[in-house]
């Protein structure tokens, strides 16, 4: 369920940031990938967690505030990731780079380290298969094709009769 709840907040924030690269996205997919590799490499991972920004270059953001504005859809948009994380042996993970190109939580591309206690893990180009087919809802999760089961509800009003001194409230 959890997992479920992770794409439905990243598919709201996809429809509130606007053209280009989304922040939101951009932090969720890398934490998810950086994670799966590091594992696939062969580390127990504890716990990840990434956050993105616009890049500081003039990538799209407003003011001086780069977390804050939705980039241009006519600038080539680039997103700052940093992620922080452990092992399950207490070693510290970081995870750095610039993302460029982030394609519904199937990949990310740019240029990406990994460090474990101060030492390159993985440098890469991109995490991920940007041409994987779109993940299908998996047992417990939501399919969008065919409704869930919904919830009726219920309201009781309590109405006074002020003039009618006669009537009270069942229950009073």
């Amino acid at each position: 369920m959890g997992a479920g709840l992770g794409i439905c907040a990243v598919a709201a924030l996809v429809a509130c940031e606007g053209g280009g690269l989304n922040t939101g996205a951009v932090a969720f997919t890398t934490d998810q990938l950086a994670t799966k590799e590091l594992e696939r490499e062969g580390l127990d991972v504890q716990w990840l967690n990434c956050t993105a920004s616009y890049d500081s270059d003039g990538g799209g953001g407003q003011g001086d505030d780069k977390k804050s504005g939705a980039p241009s859809a006519s600038v080539n948009t680039v997103a700052n990731v940093d992620c922080t994380g452990e092992d399950k042996e207490g070693r510290d993970i970081e995870v750095t780079g610039k993302v460029t190109k982030e394609v519904n939580g199937r990949c990310v591309r740019g240029d990406l380290t990994a460090k474990v206690d101060g030492k390159e893990w993985f440098h890469v180009e991109g995490l991920g298969n940007c041409d994987a087919p779109a993940p299908t809802p998996s047992a417990g999760q939501p399919d969008p094709d065919r409704p869930g089961p919904t919830a009726t509800v219920t309201v009781t009003q309590t109405i006074w009769c002020q003039k009618d001194p006669a009537c009270v409230p069942e229950g009073k």
